[in-house]
């Protein structure tokens, strides 16, 4: 009888281990009321936006009455979708217990990262040097707040990684304990996932949409 109450508390306390954490499904949820606020964010952009284009002579367009440019923001995001790669491999070492990989999985990211706001910034000042700031009509206001926004995440996202960096360093986590690095690595993927809604509606739409 002991014997196979053993094996039925085995078979329980496996069943517990497979399973997800509180704190999993908490970050998860986090994420899906950050989404939500995103798709509004979204929503009300494009509202404006085919909207403002079907004024005759277009005015979802910069002072100088060109579109947004492209590259640039182009190959800004190929940095941040591509910290996504070194965050995923950190991810995996967390859970191996490799310190060494998860250090630089997290460095590479955070260095990935921090060259997407810094593209951001040097973006937004030669924005206002051409006169496209947060008065410019609805455009502007609605363009700095939504990649504002966006930003602002990923900054947050920054900090959470380099303090997770800084305690791989130290040697806290290991194979059974590190879910902060599990959580940063899904708010990662999350932001990173996010900006390709936003870029493809702030700066492809406009050249699909009639004007």
């Amino acid at each position: 009888m002991s014997a196979v109450h053993s094996e039925q508390v085995s078979m329980l306390e496996g069943h517990a281990h497979s399973g997800r954490s509180p704190e999993w499904w908490g970050m998860v949820f986090f994420i899906a009321s950050e989404a939500l606020i995103f798709a509004n964010f979204i929503a009300a952009f494009l509202y404006l936006e085919i909207r403002g284009l079907q004024i005759p002579g277009g005015s979802w367009v910069l002072p100088s009455g060109e579109h947004l440019p492209v590259l640039f923001p182009a190959i800004n995001t190929i940095f941040l979708l591509g910290s996504s790669i070194p965050a995923r491999i950190a991810g995996a070492a967390a859970a191996r217990g490799d310190r060494k990989r998860l250090i630089i999985g997290l460095l590479c990211t955070v260095i990935l990262g921090a060259i997407f706001i810094g593209g951001q910034a040097f973006e937004y000042y030669s924005l206002y040097s051409e006169g496209f700031n947060l008065g410019y009509k609805t455009f502007g206001s609605a363009f700095f707040l939504l990649t504002g926004f966006h930003g602002l995440h990923v900054t947050v996202g920054l900090i959470f990684l380099i303090i997770c960096l800084i305690r791989a360093i130290r040697g806290d986590f290991s194979k059974t304990k590190h879910f902060a690095v599990e959580a940063g690595e899904m708010y990662w993927h999350f932001v990173d996932g996010v900006w390709i809604f936003v870029f493809s509606t702030v700066y492809l739409l406009p050249f699909l949409l009639p004007h």
